[in-house]
């Protein structure tokens, strides 16, 4: 009997977009009353209905505003579903938002352990792979200096260290890698092997078609929010480069 890390069930994401400018909570209140503040309804994603397998390695495909972050904060629990639901089954290490749970004015170190925190891990525990962290991401001459100092690249070599450190049963990783150098990106691909091999399933977003190719075995592509195909990862690249 197959068993499922992630279970997506006719979920649908809608955001209201106002359409007129309020300049103060006082006239928002007073528009509402008299109800003509106008409002534009935007679906990010709609329903969706998917089931990623434990230990698969899963591609979420997609031109930019097609949804796709949209879809992974959702089963990360950052967004709740307008409609339908999502079960996950273990622990997630989502890593959607360059600097995301970072705060810019602790240090590499402090936000270690904050980021573990936040991960549900305690201080001994993340005690236990610091050095491991910094020596993976390459900032030991960093490690007491402010995030708010750090490159873009430096940023996400730590929290990608920090986020496979821990051995989460679930690694959500969007786009993020693309802002780092080669070699390290050779490095973060080396570790997401590495877990896979453990058991780990991951999500994947990537514009490289390469990577997913390399690193998946199952894809999904979805277009302004609708789902469009599902299944083996190379039929669902072909599908969609057909597009583009």
């Amino acid at each position: 009997m197959k068993e499922y890390a992630v279970e997506v069930n006719d979920v649908t994401m809608r955001f209201n977009l106002a359409r007129e400018k309020v300049d103060s909570l006082k006239e928002y209140f007073v528009r509402n009353i008299k109800k003509n503040n106008i409002r534009d309804e935007f679906y990010a994603v709609k329903n969706a209905t998917f089931k990623i397998e434990k230990g698969d390695s899963f591609a979420i495909l997609g031109s930019n505003g097609s949804g796709k972050s949209t879809l992974l904060k959702m089963i990360a629990g950052i967004y709740k579903p307008t409609s339908g639901n999502i079960v996950v089954r273990g622990t997630i290490a989502p890593m959607i938002e360059l600097g995301a749970g970072f705060d810019s004015d602790l240090t590499a170190a402090e936000n270690v352990f904050l980021n573990g925190a936040v991960l549900g891990y305690s201080r001994t525990y993340m005690q236990e792979y610091f050095n491991s962290i910094i020596e993976f991401a390459e900032l030991w001459e960093f490690v007491d200096v402010p995030v708010k100092n750090f490159s873009s690249g430096m940023k996400a070599r730590l929290g990608f260290s920090i986020a496979t450190a821990v051995d989460p049963d679930i690694l959500i990783v969007d786009e993020i890698l693309s802002v780092g150098d080669a070699k390290f990106r050779k490095k973060c691909e080396q570790r997401m092997d590495e877990m896979k091999a453990k058991g780990t399933t991951l999500i994947l977003v990537s514009h490289s078609m390469d990577q997913v190719l390399q690193t998946c075995n199952k894809a999904m592509w979805i277009n302004k929010g609708d789902m469009m195909c599902i299944g083996d990862v190379k039929e669902v690249c072909k599908q969609y480069q057909s597009t583009v």
